[in-house]
């Protein structure tokens, strides 16, 4: 069955998009990730507008990120403070971002802009994950058992001026610190239409030092604030956000995350880690190779904003 979408101004297969989201939530219960960066370029290759694309799965992001956030929060998993100071940093981030979104989307430069973005992005996610297996196996290969380490936050980062303390993670640091990773994620969120998880977590314990059993929680905290705002700047900027879109790509995303936890303690991590791997390289080679292929259709016509 198939439903006109007047946002995208184009029809599509509803069975499509719930298999779609169904994929992605599978993927997403299964490896734990919030899938925002691979279901972008999927709705892009289905034919979605790369700004409609974006706008409506950072609508998504926040409905689905909802649900995470709150489980962590009743399980004593986020640290509000520094919730509060990273979603600072994210609403002015993603209020950059959204204005040069819609000045790219004026002068027809967004479709360049997102697809450099998801290709150096998941690429070197991509490679970064390989690397990690094939470290790991051939440590397995030569009979050493690797150590895990609890990551410290660098000795420079007591340099930093107007440090704060946070008694929920155990840290003392500047608040320049949250404030400048936060908005770094605001501007990925508005551009890429992602939560931006993949850059926030391992920031928030490299460079932070945030103990694991506070990080998750806090990054869905935050990320529910700062996809909001994505979703509201959009929405008044360039009308790009597809509400019924979202509201369908959701419903499959609920039921295969669900699918997902389950078969997720089946397999091994270095199979977790090995397939997801591939699959975000598989789809940083889809776009990269779509940026030196002719279009379909050399001329476009489309109303420059004044």
């Amino acid at each position: 069955m198939s439903l006109y979408f007047p946002i995208a101004e184009m029809s599509l297969n509803v069975l499509l998009l719930l298999v779609m989201g169904g994929g992605v939530g599978f993927l997403s219960g299964m490896f734990g990730i919030g899938g925002g960066f691979l279901m972008t370029p999927l709705l892009i290759f289905t034919g979605v507008p790369p700004a409609v694309a974006v706008a409506t799965e950072a609508n998504q992001i926040t409905a689905s990120s909802v649900s995470g956030a709150l489980a962590h929060f009743r399980r004593g998993g986020v640290d509000i403070k520094m919730g509060l100071i990273l979603m600072a940093g994210g609403a002015m981030g993603s209020f950059t971002g959204a204005e040069i979104f819609a000045y790219l989307n004026s002068i027809g430069q967004l479709d360049l802009l997102i697809s450099l973005a998801y290709v150096f992005f998941l690429g070197a996610i991509g490679l970064l994950m390989l690397w990690e297996n094939f470290t790991h196996w051939l440590a397995k290969a030569r009979g050493k058992k690797s150590r895990k380490r609890r990551p410290r936050h660098p000795a420079w980062i007591h340099a930093w001026p107007h440090q704060m303390k946070f008694k929920k993670s155990h840290l003392v640091v500047s608040i320049y610190l949250p404030i400048l990773i936060g908005f770094m994620v605001g501007v990925l969120a508005a551009i890429m239409g992602v939560g931006g998880g993949f850059v926030m977590i391992p920031a928030l314990i490299y460079i932070l030092g945030m103990p694991g059993h506070v990080v998750v929680g806090t990054s869905l905290f935050q990320i529910v604030f700062v996809t909001a705002l994505v979703t509201y700047f959009h929405s008044v900027n360039t009308q790009t956000v597809d509400v019924v879109m979202a509201l369908v790509l959701l419903t499959g995303g609920v039921i295969g995350a669900q699918l997902g936890a389950r078969m997720g303690y089946k397999l091994k991590a270095e199979q977790f880690r090995t397939f997801l791997a591939l699959l975000v390289l598989g789809v940083c080679f889809k776009m990269g190779f779509d940026l030196f292929t002719a279009p379909d259709e050399l001329f476009s016509v489309m109303e420059m904003a004044r």
